[in-house]
């Protein structure tokens, strides 16, 4: 029997780094750009695609490293995202079958967001854009920013909506006797995932989605726990008396993608796969700051079919980018 076809591979949760952004902030309060990480997080074409072809990724969907622009002050926030996102527009456009692109918005002015979502979307060919965290201390689903999530809709563009630190308050309350000997219980090793856990549920019970009915909403890291939670979140959320009302389950189940950045689990996986179906997850591998090989590794491994392991490997974010 002949070999099957190689499947192709599309990673949508990798960052780069921008140097003018990083003067935008006091040195050290961006441990991601800086050692051996910070150099491939600002490389763009050299150790990235050297890496890529190494472990037989075809395409990558660039997004800036978090906090991307969402602590620049609303004076200077907007032009900064035009330029930065100009930036990455010319890699791309040089190497079109290699890289996309999400942009990065300047959340501390919304209407500029929505308006920067929308030029970068029309003008330059970008796939949606990537939220990370908190903007200037506030969640996301206020309802000062669902311009940004109205313009998302419009352009039928997903928001990928990515970790970053932990408010400094929750640090303090939560973290901070263990912070100098397990450091990552600030970011992969538990702050993340709370933290974009958090901003998930309040997305989902805000309104937003039945605001915007065909709003498309990516959470990486296999969903930073939903899946595994969702039954019990679900039945505990539910609105007794508003039999009307779509279920937690509903709506996150409708809006939400999720992928495989950073959690190469199969018992996850096949959570993930059992409570939203496959097609809903994508391949990601969150490099640089983890490696790309383990991610493929993984993959060819999984215990699915292959028609569900190329659904994730790139088939899923070919529908939801449209590439």
């Amino acid at each position: 029997m002949p070999a099957m076809p190689k499947p192709t591979i599309i990673a949508i949760e990798e960052h780069y780094g921008d140097p003018e952004l990083t003067k935008q902030f006091p040195p050290g309060s961006q441990p991601g750009v800086m050692g051996p990480i910070g150099a491939k997080i600002q490389d763009l074409t050299g150790v990235r695609i050297k890496e890529m072809d190494e472990a037989g990724i075809d395409m990558q969907v660039l997004s800036l490293g978090a906090p991307a622009t969402q602590r620049l002050d609303a004076s200077i926030a907007a032009d900064f995202a035009h330029k930065l996102n100009d930036r990455l527009h010319q890699t791309v456009h040089a190497n079109p079958t290699r890289f996309a692109a999400f942009a990065a918005l300047p959340t501390a002015d919304p209407k500029a967001s929505a308006d920067e979502l929308e030029r970068t979307v029309t003008k330059l060919g970008f796939k949606g854009a990537m939220i990370h965290g908190l903007a200037q201390g506030r969640f996301v689903d206020e309802k000062d920013f669902w311009p940004i999530f109205e313009r998302a809709e419009a352009l039928d563009v997903p928001i990928y909506v990515h970790p970053a630190a932990p408010d400094a308050t929750v640090v303090e309350r939560y973290y901070k006797e263990y912070v100098k000997a397990f450091p990552a219980i600030l970011n992969a090793g538990w702050g993340f995932t709370v933290e974009t856990a958090t901003q998930t549920v309040r997305l989902v019970l805000s309104g937003v989605c039945e605001k915007y009915p065909k709003l498309k909403l990516i959470v990486g890291h296999l969903g930073e726990g939903i899946p595994f939670l969702l039954w019990r979140i679900d039945q505990a959320m539910a609105r007794p008396g508003n039999v009307d009302a779509a279920s937690f389950r509903e709506i996150f189940c409708k809006h939400f993608w999720i992928t495989t950045s950073g959690n190469f689990s199969d018992p996850a996986l096949l959570c993930s796969v059992q409570e939203l179906g496959v097609d809903r997850i994508m391949f990601a591998v969150d490099w640089p700051f983890v490696a790309n090989k383990p991610a493929v590794d993984w993959m060819q491994r999984v215990p699915l079919c292959q028609e569900d392991r190329v659904k994730i490997l790139s088939g899923n974010a070919k529908r939801l980018l449209k590439m």
